[in-house]
């Protein structure tokens, strides 16, 4: 007999196969929804960074002056970088959660055991 399982017949072990997979199916589920959160999260990303990349652009093709192409370009780069920062701490977070997510079904099992 293993430690910390009191098994006694067919019946227990098809309950503990039937909780196993409860608990598998659950996790599959959160994680889809986390993966799918990221991908539309890093979608959204995308886009505006496409949509901010553009707008500059054609701020950049009817500037007036090399001193205002540049302002536009430090600026946009300043921005640019900003949002990518707040961009990769939150989906790290995001991935921060998806794996605690993934750890609490085999935190329950091993508390389980002892």
């Amino acid at each position: 007999m293993m430690k910390g399982f009191d098994i006694k017949g067919f019946e227990d072990i098809q309950k503990l196969g039937q909780a196993n997979m409860d608990t598998t199916m659950k996790l599959f589920s959160e994680m889809t929804k986390s993966w799918q959160a990221i991908a539309a999260e890093m979608s959204d990303y995308t886009k505006r960074s496409f949509e901010d990349g553009t707008a500059t652009f054609e701020k950049i093709i009817g500037a007036k002056s090399v001193e205002q192409v540049v302002d536009l370009q430090t600026k946009y780069v300043k921005r640019s970088y900003d949002e990518y920062m707040h961009q990769m701490t939150k989906i790290g977070s995001m991935y921060a959660e998806l794996a605690k997510e993934a750890y609490r079904p085999v935190e329950k099992l091993m508390q389980g055991q002892r």
